[in-house]
């Protein structure tokens, strides 16, 4: 067995035929760790046919702990990590392809193990592809056994043992096609990181979650790094990334 898909689901009925409509024909199985769907994600799963294998767990807040469940079953020599707003372009297909079809044994000393992959998130009707948000690299492809999840924080890689190589072609994520959806994912990635800072017991400073940081962050990527190409879809997004500190010094305020 070459490939292993391994994607963690909860409630994608709408999102999850991006991963396998991109994948599953390179796949030699997929793994899905579902958190408890309640719409139709596992029905849907199961309609691709043989090689889908479903396992139940629960839903935690930490969802790389699902991500981690379903690489430690899988049983290809590689595998590919995708989530299920996420993509394969035909350029990357081909060279996941080549890659496992080319990679075979056991992993000598400085050979790569694992591969960044360039991302590019669509966002309210477009890839954004300034504002310093492309390529939003990620390590999806590794050699089975190599990678974790540290299950530490929001926005973690695996942690890989070995050498990482970079491909040049992109993964496409389907993260945000309406505004509905992106506050809806805004919300929680400013809930985890406010119960990040409360179990770290760290102190925020009022002055700089509230000026210091949204204007900084705001300039960088809407001057900086152009964000202003990417018309109003970039001036959302730098927004919307600027006053998430607002968000997170409120909630861990207000956490009891």
């Amino acid at each position: 067995m070459k490939l292993s898909l391994c994607i963690a689901t909860f409630n994608e009925e709408h999102n999850i035929h991006y991963a396998l409509d991109s994948a599953y024909d390179i796949a030699d199985e997929v793994i899905i760790v579902d958190g408890n769907s309640t719409d139709k994600t596992v029905e849907i799963v199961k309609s691709y046919g043989l090689k889908v294998k479903v396992f139940n767990e629960q839903n935690p807040r930490m969802f790389h702990i699902n991500k981690q469940k379903a690489i430690e079953r899988a049983k290809g020599e590689w595998i590919l990590q995708l989530d299920a707003d996420e993509a394969l372009s035909e350029d990357l297909k081909k060279d996941i392809v080549g890659i496992v079809s080319q990679k075979k044994g056991n992993t000598s000393e400085g050979e790569q193990v694992a591969y960044w992959i360039p991302r590019k998130n669509y966002f309210l009707g477009r890839f954004l592809e300034k504002g310093g948000i492309y390529p939003d690299e990620t390590i999806r492809l590794y050699k089975n056994g190599v990678a974790r999840f540290p299950c530490k924080t929001v926005h973690e890689n695996v942690a890989v043992k070995g050498a990482v190589g970079r491909l040049r072609t992109d993964l496409l994520h389907y993260a945000d096609p309406t505004f509905e959806r992106y506050l809806m994912r805004w919300n929680r990635y400013t809930s985890l990181e406010a119960r990040e800072r409360i179990k770290k017991k760290k102190h925020l400073c009022a002055p700089c979650y509230f000026i210091g940081k949204p204007i900084a962050t705001f300039l960088s990527i809407y001057f900086r790094h152009q964000g202003f190409r990417d018309g109003f879809p970039g001036f959302v997004w730098a927004l919307f990334s600027a006053i998430r500190f607002w968000a997170v010094y409120i909630k861990v305020y207000f956490h009891n």
